[in-house]
């Protein structure tokens, strides 16, 4: 294996404060590494170039300005433009902790893979609403623990809030597609089918600050759950009966009641059961009854958003047979490279 020579890539849209969070936990960062760090400024209309000019003296930074594209595009641009030969993809609203460089260095020099991802958690800083939402995102009784780092294993997805990419997978994948959201899944399954590995090291976490309000947290769910069947659709080989999850949540919640007001209480005593326990594990872990009870808030419309999101997809690209694109243009950026398999 060759010496690893770290780029962070960074796109942003309109976040000049989320930009200088995320730079100044650079300067905290431990170990004698040397690195550089990217940022791709995707289109803003308030751009972070003040910011970059203020930490020049204390990083090696570059700063590019280029027409809205997406963040998959954006990123490709980074990659491109940057002089290591691994690079690290981190969304504007993440935060480093110190051993961050530290950890991801010591797991690649004893376990090389050319792709790799990251868990995020909840800073001791950040909103109840945010960590109500990093609890539903993270948990392993919502999610399986897939983006909390409860999992390990090949062939995991990484997501482009927290992913690693040498420079060779880079070359020979041609980059993230023109899908948002989407986008790093397709390009982790991608990566698979060329034989590249792709791993999750559950101690390189970042703080994914998420700012957002529930309607932005449905919307996000719900394009997710749009997503996941154009997936399916284009790589077969990943369909997995865990993603009709929150559909079959929603629609078996939903009949619960009605069925409970005809007189059987049974199916909503289980529905009861499991609510119990996502709320007393969210108390467990954030020690908070009011962060507990917004992770139930959460979790209902992380279910319902994907689960409806996923089933209008199903039954549009699977049933129909309708082309993703022009079905659902707004899940596709029109500018930048796009990638055909």
């Amino acid at each position: 294996m060759t010496q690893l020579h770290f780029s962070f890539i960074i796109p942003v849209y309109n976040r000049p404060d989320e930009v200088e969070e995320l730079l100044n936990s650079f300067t905290t960062l431990t170990g004698d590494f040397v690195f550089e760090v990217v940022v791709i400024e995707d289109g803003s209309t308030i751009d972070c170039k003040s910011i970059i000019d203020n930490f020049s003296s204390r990083l090696d930074v570059s700063y590019y300005f280029k027409t809205n594209s997406g963040p998959g595009d954006s990123r490709n641009y980074g990659m491109l433009k940057a002089k290591g030969n691994y690079f690290i993809i981190l969304d504007s609203d993440c935060i480093l902790p110190s051993h961050y460089l530290t950890t991801v260095n010591s797991y690649l020099i004893s376990n090389y893979v050319d792709c790799f991802g990251g868990p995020d958690a909840a800073h001791p800083s950040f909103t109840n609403l945010q960590k109500a939402i990093n609890f539903t995102m993270t948990s392993f009784i919502t999610t399986g623990g897939i983006r909390g780092g409860k999992m390990s294993g090949d062939k995991f997805e990484p997501r482009s809030f927290n992913m690693g990419l040498s420079k060779i997978a880079f070359e020979a994948s041609g980059g993230f597609g023109l899908i948002h959201p989407g986008e790093d899944p397709d390009l982790s399954i991608r990566l698979n089918n060329l034989g590249f590995k792709t791993v999750l090291i559950n101690e390189a976490y970042v703080f994914h600050k998420r700012r957002i309000s529930w309607t932005k947290f449905y919307q996000q769910v719900h394009k997710f759950g749009m997503v996941r069947p154009i997936l399916n659709k284009w790589h077969p080989q990943t369909k997995r009966v865990t993603y009709w999850f929150p559909s079959i949540f929603s629609i078996g919640f939903i009949l619960s009641i009605l069925m409970f007001v005809l007189g059987f209480k049974l199916p909503l005593f289980f529905f009861s059961i499991y609510i119990l326990s996502a709320f007393i594990l969210s108390l467990i872990a954030n020690k908070s009854l009011s962060i507990a009870f917004q992770s139930i808030l959460a979790i209902f419309i992380q279910f319902f958003g994907y689960g409806y999101g996923f089933i209008k997809s199903t039954f549009a690209i699977a049933i129909l047979n309708k082309d993703p694109e022009k079905h659902y243009p707004k899940l596709f950026f029109k500018n930048g490279k796009k990638f055909t398999s």
